[in-house]
């Protein structure tokens, strides 16, 4: 009887387990929205999630290791919004980035504001804008040229017109509505393509 319900067990505790990380991660999201990094303990994700310290140590490492795992949920949701056609139009890959940036985009203004203080954030950011790079070139790949390096550099030209940052200018900063935002992104990409 005992080697039949130890599968059973071992099973439970990794659901178990699995759910625990789930409710830490979830815990260290909702802190990471209003709280700068510093002012995050293990303490206080643990009690948000209904755990212990001890449990947030021994499945994460400490925050280091919560920040590698918030991001890759983080990096999920991203993944998820900017799901893009093939030969995607101007038009469709503002969309995208604006779907994503009103969700997030204050978020991670945050977040690079607080990168020389944490290293690992360092690392997650340079994931982030290898991967923002990575889609603008694959978003935009059929209206780009076909020389390297006027391909690189159109490409970097692009990643500019569609950072963040330039999210922020033009809805924080500028307060301009979704569609008026919109519509600049998606006229500097289009007139930097058409020169390109």
């Amino acid at each position: 009887m005992a080697k039949a319900t130890r599968p059973y067990r071992q099973v439970a505790r990794a659901a178990s387990t699995e759910e625990t990380r789930s409710r830490v991660v979830a815990a260290f999201d909702a802190a990471m929205q209003d709280r700068p990094m510093d002012d995050i303990t293990l303490d206080q994700i643990a009690r948000a999630a209904g755990t212990t310290r001890q449990t947030v140590i021994r499945l994460f490492g400490g925050k280091e290791g919560l920040v590698e795992a918030f991001v890759e949920h983080f990096a999920q949701g991203v993944k998820r919004r900017r799901v893009m056609p093939a030969n995607a139009q101007p038009r469709s890959v503002t969309a995208a980035l604006f779907e994503d940036y009103e969700e997030i985009g204050d978020f991670v203004i945050r977040m690079l504001a607080q990168e020389e203080r944490h290293p690992v954030l360092s690392l997650w950011h340079n994931i982030g804008r290898a991967t923002h790079r990575a889609w603008i070139a694959s978003s935009f790949a059929a209206h780009l040229p076909p020389e390297p390096d006027a391909r690189d550099a159109m490409v970097t030209q692009l990643v500019i017109a569609g950072d963040v940052y330039t999210w922020k200018l033009l809805r924080r900063d500028m307060q301009l509505s979704v569609t008026a935002a919109q519509s600049i992104m998606t006229s500097m990409f289009s007139k930097l393509l058409k020169k390109g």
